[in-house]
C-alpha cells in the first residue's frame, strides 16, 4: 500500500499540467471537494490541491511546448542525477534535466522508453505529498503501455522495481512494488495493457474514494467526461476512468487496488 514514509521507487508526488490550472483547480474542487493554494506569483501559477488542509496533488500551467493537459506521477530517487543517467543508458529520454525546486527537493522530468512520461523526486524540505491511501488522494499509479514485460525491465533496472503477475479479468496485469520490504504490502502500482490501439503510453492516478458513482455524475456535472464507466472489477472493488475538461485522465477506486 501507497504510504508517506514513500519508500525510494515509490511514487512521492502528483501534479496536473494544465493549460487553465484555476478552471481545472474549480474542477477538481467540483469533484473531490479540494481546494486550490497558490504559491504566489514567483512559482508561476503553480499551487497545491488540498483536502481538509493537506495537500493530495499539485496543478500548474503546461510548461512544454505542445504539450497535453495531464497528470505526472513522481516517483523519489535519492540522487536525480544518477536517475537520468540510467533512464537514458536504459533506453529513455530526459526531457528536462535534473533542477532544484528552492529548498523543497530536486526534480527531471522523464519519459520511458515507450512514451510514458513521468517524472523523479529527490526530497529536500519536502519528502511528498501530505496524504495518500485515503478518500480523495493518491491510492495507485497505473502505467499502460503495449509492452508490460519491456516496461516492467525499463522500470526495474532505473528503480529496481519488483513485479508480480496477477490474473486481473480479462487482461494481463503487473503488480508494481519498491526494492525494499514486503513485496505484496508496499505495492503502489500496476502495468495494464493500453485501452486502445490509438492510446499514448502513459500513467495514469488512481484516486480513492468511497462513492465512486457520487464523483463520476460530479465530474460530469462539471464538464469532464467519462471514459469508462463506474464499474466492479473482480477482487479490485469499483472503478471509473474519467477525464478533466482539458482532457486529462484520471481514475477512481473504491476498495484496496493493493489486492490487483
Amino acid at each position: 500500500m501507497l504510504t508517506t514514509d514513500f519508500p525510494q521507487g515509490s511514487p512521492c508526488w502528483l501534479d496536473l499540467g494544465s493549460p487553465d490550472p484555476a478552471a481545472a483547480a474549480a474542477f477538481y474542487g467540483a469533484v473531490f471537494g479540494w481546494t486550490f493554494q497558490a504559491l504566489g506569483p514567483e512559482a508561476g501559477g503553480y499551487g497545491f490541491l488540498q483536502a481538509d488542509g493537506r495537500t493530495v496533488a499539485a496543478v500548474g500551467a503546461l510548461t512544454e511546448e505542445g504539450a497535453q493537459s495531464a497528470w505526472t506521477t513522481y516517483f523519489r530517487t535519492p540522487d536525480a542525477e544518477a536517475t537520468a543517467r540510467a533512464v537514458r543508458a536504459a533506453g529513455g529520454e530526459v526531457r528536462v534535466e535534473p533542477f532544484d525546486v528552492m529548498q523543497a527537493g530536486r526534480m527531471a522530468q522523464l519519459t520511458d522508453p515507450q512514451g510514458a512520461r513521468f517524472a523523479v523526486w529527490q526530497s529536500g524540505t519536502t519528502i511528498g505529498l501530505d496524504a495518500v491511501s485515503t478518500d480523495n488522494a493518491l491510492v495507485w499509479a497505473e502505467l499502460h503501455t503495449p509492452d508490460q514485460e519491456a516496461g516492467a525491465a525499463f522500470y526495474a533496472t532505473v528503480f529496481g522495481w519488483r513485479s508480480e503477475k496477477f490474473p486481473a479479468p480479462g487482461m494481463s496485469y503487473l503488480v508494481l512494488s519498491p526494492a525494499d520490504g514486503d513485496q505484496q504490502a508496499t505495492s503502489f502500482g500496476g502495468i495494464a495493457p493500453v485501452m486502445a490501439e490509438a492510446e499514448p503510453p502513459s500513467w495514469t492516478p488512481y484516486f480513492a474514494t468511497g462513492v465512486v458513482d457520487e464523483l463520476v455524475g460530479r465530474a460530469e456535472r462539471a464538464g469532464g467526461k467519462v471514459l469508462m464507466g463506474a464499474e466492479d472489477v473482480q477482487n479490485v472493488g469499483r472503478i471509473a476512468w474519467l477525464a478533466d475538461p482539458f482532457g486529462a485522465p484520471f481514475a477512481l477506486i473504491k476498495g484496496d487496488p493493493q489486492q490487483s
